[in-house]
């Protein structure tokens, strides 16, 4: 089948979904596209994303064709939304245009050549609409993700689903007793852990699989003193530094970690090489986490956490919610993170005795208990450049424009939020 990825409501989904597309979310091993991909048996894909993360996702994906409609509409085509976390079996779909529900959302549309000859992207959520009363309609099971402790939540049994998967693949990842991997001492069902040949184990390294598997990628380091609890995934090249890894872990690639981490998931190239907590959160690339950070996952009176997204508070209904944070966002020593904080990219929190506020928009500075701007730009790009350099990576050309690009379409709600908070100010002080 051929499939095409699409975004909708990614609004909803920031700060994470501010510098990548909502199909490269992460939930459980692999990303929502790569589960589409697989549960769908695609075997050629496109994307229709933001024009903004165009030339950055072309770089990366150079052969995949993005915002390429000529591709897009040559029929038969399985339109799939970038939210949609697929159910671990999907059953087939016709091979007649319908569209796929997941509850009542439209997860995806199966389109010939009628449709597609109409099909306008910058108008998506009126063609889901009008498809989702033309066509015919189909349960494909699974969740549409609207906000991103969703993702948080189903963390742990998508871990569980994904190494299910892994396991029956085949040769792309070997069993313990085929694989000469170094072993940690084992709590649970030996067969529920995997350790890559390359990875590192160190000795006195504590792993759980009482709960779900526990799964140790390519060239990563366990230090000693570390306890893993499944189910939980270390990306490639991760280094753990004697910490606790809680159950419901995703830890991307090239990652340090350290402290006690529990239920939320590390994107790539991400710092927490201290002691802290964090708990139920989900945090993007290149953030550095400085010692002694600690967020809150839980209200003291065990009531529902609100998240603040832009504009508006949302009730999550859930009592353990922690944290999210965007891309080459930083906190100082000893920082301590609200219950339910959302902080946006390149922002800076530093330590001021007390809680850091719960909405901290891209591109400002907490610090001595106040919001303030940023750094000029120009000197955030470059103190990315020497971060992405000490692992290997490159800022490139496509990095720096969506960054302007993201700094210029933030900057009226960092105004207000600014203003906000130095009215908030001037009337503690009246």
């Amino acid at each position: 089948m051929r499939v095409c990825l699409f975004e909708e409501r990614w609004q909803q989904l920031e700060p994470l979904s501010a510098t990548r597309p909502v199909f490269d979310l992460v939930c459980g091993i692999h990303t929502l596209g790569e589960k589409q991909r697989q549960r769908l048996g695609a075997v050629d894909w496109g994307a229709c994303l933001r024009p903004a993360l165009a030339p950055l996702y072309r770089r990366q994906h150079p052969d995949v064709p993005v915002n390429e409609y000529g591709w897009l509409l040559q029929a038969p085509v399985a339109l799939v939304n970038g939210r949609w976390l697929p159910p671990a079996q999907t059953p087939p779909l016709p091979a007649t245009p319908c569209v796929g529900l997941a509850g009542d959302q439209v997860a995806l549309a199966v389109l010939a050549d009628e449709q597609l000859a109409s099909f306008q992207f910058v108008d998506v959520s009126g063609e889901l609409k009008r498809w989702l009363h033309t066509l015919p309609a189909v349960a494909v099971g699974g969740q549409l993700i609207d906000y991103p402790w969703q993702l948080v939540e189903q963390n742990g049994t998508q871990i569980g689903h994904d190494f299910a998967d892994w396991e029956t693949a085949g040769p792309s990842l070997p069993t313990p007793a085929l694989t000469p991997a170094p072993t940690p001492a084992i709590v649970g069902p030996p067969a529920a852990f995997w350790a890559a040949a390359t990875a590192r184990i160190e000795p006195m390294v504590v792993a759980d699989t009482t709960k779900g598997p526990v799964i140790i990628d390519e060239h990563a380091v366990i230090a000693a003193f570390t306890r893993l609890e499944g189910p939980c995934y270390i990306g490639p090249h991760t280094h753990v530094m004697g910490a606790k890894i809680r159950a419901g872990t995703t830890i991307g690639p090239h990652c340090r970690i350290g402290g006690e981490v529990e239920a939320s998931i590390v994107h790539g190239f991400s710092n927490k090489y201290h002691e802290g907590f964090l708990g139920h959160s989900y945090v993007g690339e290149w953030v550095n986490l400085g010692a002694g950070t600690h967020n809150s996952d839980l209200r003291n009176d065990y009531g529902p956490v609100s998240v603040p997204m832009p504009g508006h508070v949302i009730n999550t209904g859930l009592n353990k919610v922690g944290c999210f944070i965007g891309d080459h966002a930083k906190t100082g020593l000893g920082t301590l993170i609200n219950t339910g904080s959302h902080i946006g990219a390149f922002s800076n929190l530093l330590p001021a005795g007390r809680l850091a506020p719960k909405y901290v928009p891209a591109f400002t500075t907490w610090w001595n208990g106040q919001l303030t701007e940023e750094f000029p730009l120009p000197q955030l790009l470059q103190t990315a450049q020497r971060m992405m350099q000490r692992r290997g990576q490159q800022l490139t050309d496509e990095h720096t424009a969506l960054f302007q690009m993201l700094y210029e379409a933030t900057a009226d709600e960092r105004r207000e939020v600014l203003q906000e908070n130095e009215m908030r100010l001037w009337r503690r002080s009246a």
